[in-house]
């Protein structure tokens, strides 16, 4: 192993952490909160968020909806730009905090926000960002990467920049107690896929890594078998603290990563606006299997030491199916059959799709082809 390792954003924990905005922020930045839907004008956030900003300037963009839209996040390039904004707050999910990422690069870009995504434009410098977490799922509040949707192509595109890794995220598990279930089932299954593309790979010697991943998932596989149990304070911290743990870039150090599930799941929400954590369960079963003979030892690791399966020439495969019984346990679909499509056309579209984001050699040993999706998806696609 040989890596280099920093995770400078501030985490601040724990319930009635929102009035820690006021310290972080310098009280002579000019503050542009970023939100969704506004269901934190319903749940109290936003008034903790006004009551804590009471002595900054601030102004607000709202409406960043569920897979961010650079249609929509133009708009707030557009005010940042025009209100000389010095310092973004995101207030909301992964998509919120993505986006703002998103903004907070292009506000300091003069050319077409999108050439961010395509590689035309690198990241060097943004507005400061600091993040007030609501659904836990993704990890974006300590991590510099965002995903983003450009409607009107159907193009959904990863970037990455140093320049966008929040300053400071605060995670209240309070927030959570008006979340509807289809986001807290989404946000059990987003950690679990974060953190098996970067344990299901080849065997390592990273016995750190490696065994803090299992304790992970051994731990969302706990949170899910008692989701009965969502409404408790033990209950919430254990996931929101999980998913962060998930992609805050540890478990991903010195070892190889996959990530081919997530590149064909974008193309999933891109397309049909599947939710994102339920495209990652609908490919990553069927990917596992098609890449059976190189996940194999990883297999039979997760068998034993996560689901505590017992030894067999089967293994790997019976790992496969508690997986696939987790998610089922969940109400979460493996495979997806409602694209309004033939099958043939649905399979052909997403390879196409593939195809044009170049994401044709996937997977931790790039072996994952337009051949090998195409079979993923037959299996996947009904």
């Amino acid at each position: 192993m040989q890596f280099s390792y920093s995770n400078p954003t501030r985490l601040h924990f724990g319930q009635g952490q929102i009035k820690t905005i006021a310290q972080e922020i310098p009280l002579d930045s000019n503050v542009l909160v970023i939100y969704g839907g506004g269901s934190i004008k319903k749940n109290g956030v936003y008034d903790q968020v006004a009551d804590a900003l009471k002595e900054h300037t601030w102004k607000e963009f709202s409406g960043v909806e569920p897979n961010p839209t650079k249609e929509t996040l133009d708009k707030a390039i557009t005010m940042a730009k025009e209100h000389n904004i010095n310092f973004i707050l995101a207030v909301g999910g992964g998509s919120v905090i993505d986006g703002s990422k998103f903004v907070a690069a292009a506000a300091c870009y003069e050319g077409e926000s999108w050439d961010i995504m395509v590689g035309k434009h690198t990241v060097t410098t943004a507005v400061p960002i600091g993040a007030i977490l609501t659904l836990p799922a993704t990890g974006s509040e300590s991590n510099s990467g965002a995903v983003i949707t450009k409607r009107e192509t159907n193009d959904k595109l990863p970037f990455g920049s140093k320049a966008v890794q929040p300053l400071f995220a605060v995670l209240d598990p309070d927030v959570m107690k008006t979340l509807p279930e289809r986001q807290l089932i989404n946000g059990v299954v987003d950690a679990w896929v974060h953190t098996c593309e970067q344990y299901l790979t080849t065997p390592t010697s990273a016995k750190v890594q490696e065994g803090y991943a299992e304790t992970l998932l051994r731990t969302l596989l706990d949170l899910g078998n008692r989701y009965d149990s969502r409404d408790s304070d033990e209950w919430r911290a254990n996931l929101m603290w999980s998913a962060n743990q998930a992609l805050n870039g540890l478990i991903g150090t010195g070892v190889p990563q996959d990530w081919a599930t997530h590149m064909i799941g974008h193309e999933f929400t891109a397309l049909w606006q599947v939710d994102h954590g339920r495209s990652l369960a609908i490919v990553q079963p069927w990917l596992l299997r098609n890449q059976m003979d190189v996940k194999r030892a990883k297999l039979e690791q997760m068998g034993r030491n996560v689901f505590g399966l017992e030894a067999g020439d089967d293994l790997a495969e019976r790992t496969i199916q508690a997986i696939e019984a987790f998610y089922h346990g969940l109400n979460v679909a493996t495979q997806f059959g409602e694209h309004g499509m033939t099958h043939s056309e649905a399979v052909d579209t997403v390879v196409n799709q593939l195809d044009k984001h170049g994401m044709t050699a996937l997977g931790e040993n790039k072996a994952i082809t337009l051949k090998q999706s195409r079979e993923i998806l037959e299996k996947a696609l009904v």
